[in-house]
């Protein structure tokens, strides 16, 4: 099936004119350009959030290889936690920012920003500042958005082994553009939570049973949101406590982004920033053992921006 008529099916189902359930595996032009050439992951330092997302695009193009005018984008932050973010819990707003008003600069005709949050969602929103960041750029295309649970679908996993069938978020699907942002941090159960991780927030129904397998789910669910980019979110990194976080001896500040078309590649680089490696994180494993990207540091061309 092609996204064309991935998109028509929902849209069909949400106006009850269908019962089948959307499926929806195909791989965006983005990953498909990606192969098999090693992925590449570009890594940029720096204390100017604006700059330094300008900076680690630049290898791929900059923004116009993934928006195109017109385009319906999606910036996927994690906005989880009721925290600062000095804290590290969240996606940093400086960040969030420069990729919404990047993608408006390269012609956006709408962007939308959401999570579904863990704590109150009002709070989050505030206390990350990314509502505010939003806000700031004075643009009405720029939209964050609270959970609407009218728009959680749901989709057949075709090739799911831990999970089958889930509801996920229509925008996450029919945008033309999902960009995923999250923030690397320390994760209680799964070691660390990265971009494939950062999935859970476009997931309606009952999330902790996800948990029982959850790095086959989060592969699993690799199979069905695919985002054109991943930028992963390195500025301050949370070391212990995640993946809520709240204590600043937790954090290191190391000033760096990371992105890269393949989220299976970004996960394998920004691994090392905690002294780990991919084979320690059980979704990384199980994505790339899907077929789903590339692993070995060795494989992966690295370039700093």
């Amino acid at each position: 099936m092609n996204r064309r008529q991935f998109i028509r099916d929902v849209m069909l189902w949400s106006a009850g004119a269908t019962l089948a359930v959307p499926r929806f595996t195909i791989l965006t032009d983005a990953w498909a350009e990606e192969t098999p050439a090693p992925p590449l992951v570009a890594v940029a330092k720096g204390e100017d959030y604006s700059s330094l997302v300008t900076r680690v695009l630049q290898p791929f193009g900059g923004m116009g290889r993934f928006v195109r005018p017109g385009d319906r984008v999606v910036v996927k932050p994690n906005i989880g936690w009721d925290r600062n973010p000095e804290q590290g819990a969240t996606t940093h707003p400086q960040v969030v920012q420069a990729l919404v008003r990047q993608a408006l600069a390269a012609g956006a005709k709408r962007v939308l920003v959401f999570d579904r949050t863990c704590n109150e969602s009002r709070r989050c929103y505030a206390n990350s500042g990314i509502e505010r960041a939003i806000a700031e750029l004075g643009d009405s295309r720029a939209v964050i958005e609270h959970i609407d649970q009218r728009k959680f679908v749901p989709v057949e996993i075709a090739k799911g082994k831990a999970i089958t069938r889930w509801e996920i978020y229509k925008d996450a699907l029919d945008c033309d553009c999902y960009i995923n942002v999250p923030v690397a941090k320390h994760h209680g159960l799964c070691r660390l939570t990265l971009g494939l991780k950062n999935s859970m927030g476009v997931l309606g129904g009952n999330r902790g049973s996800i948990h029982r397998d959850l790095g086959q789910s989060l592969a699993d669910l690799a199979t069905v949101i695919r985002p054109k980019l991943t930028l992963i979110d390195a500025t301050r990194i949370l070391l212990n406590n995640g993946p809520q976080g709240g204590d600043l001896a937790d954090v290191r500040r190391i000033d760096t982004l990371v992105a890269a078309i393949n989220p299976v590649a970004a996960d394998a680089y920004a691994t090392t920033l905690f002294d780990l490696q991919p084979a320690d994180i059980a979704s990384t494993v199980a994505a790339h053992s899907m077929g789903l990207g590339e692993m070995a540091l060795d494989r992966i061309k690295v370039t700093e921006a």
